[in-house]
């Protein structure tokens, strides 16, 4: 009985790890050189959502003058960032969601990624992306060419999640909405297990 009762968290961290997407391919995702020494420091945990407030430029969906804010460092090539999408609409309501695009997977993330911050409904544009790349479609067509600012952009997002010390995508820094902490939980979730994960209420 011991056995099973050890045996079962183990079971869930490892499909818990399944469900994120790691670095594939470095081509086509913006390179890192020129960063000072104070940039590539490491952020502690109970620092991050300071540091992405700051530092972190994305997209807003969900309920926009909420001040419980969530933000979710993603890689428009993940399925299971496109997973963590779903599962957060029905939340939409009551939080504020700031997807931040990040290039680790390959020569298509940092051109999708520009084009959804850059569309003029953002949140339409990921919804029909997501629905495109779950389907096995590779998601939204994209130009190679991408405006240096919004570029920067990436390039900064991507250094974000490097110095939280995340290796996967989806990655999400929030407010506890109890307790006041800061979480953090890397990898896709259901509807009710990300509800639980932001203290929100039933």
């Amino acid at each position: 009985m011991k056995l099973r009762h050890f045996t079962l968290p183990l079971v869930a961290a490892v499909a818990l790890s399944l469900a994120a997407c790691s670095k594939e391919n470095t081509t086509g995702a913006p390179g890192t050189a020129g960063a000072s020494a104070a940039d590539k420091a490491p952020i502690a945990a109970a620092q991050a959502y300071d540091v992405l407030s700051a530092q972190g430029k994305g997209f807003t969906a969900g309920a926009l003058m909420s001040a419980n804010t969530v933000f979710v460092l993603f890689d428009p090539q993940c399925p299971h960032c496109g997973h963590l999408w779903q599962s957060s609409v029905p939340l939409q309501n009551k939080v504020k969601f700031v997807w931040l695009p990040v290039a680790i997977m390959n020569a298509k993330s940092a051109p999708q990624g520009a084009a959804i911050m850059t569309a003029a409904n953002p949140v339409e544009t990921m919804n029909a992306h997501e629905q495109q790349l779950l389907a096995g479609q590779g998601g939204m067509s994209a130009s190679a060419s991408i405006p240096p600012d919004v570029l920067q952009t990436i390039k900064t997002n991507t250094e974000l999640l490097e110095r939280l010390g995340a290796s996967s995508v989806p990655f999400l820094v929030a407010k506890h909405q109890k307790s006041g902490a800061v979480v953090t939980q890397s990898g896709a979730m259901g509807t009710e297990a990300l509800a639980g994960f932001l203290g929100l209420g039933q």
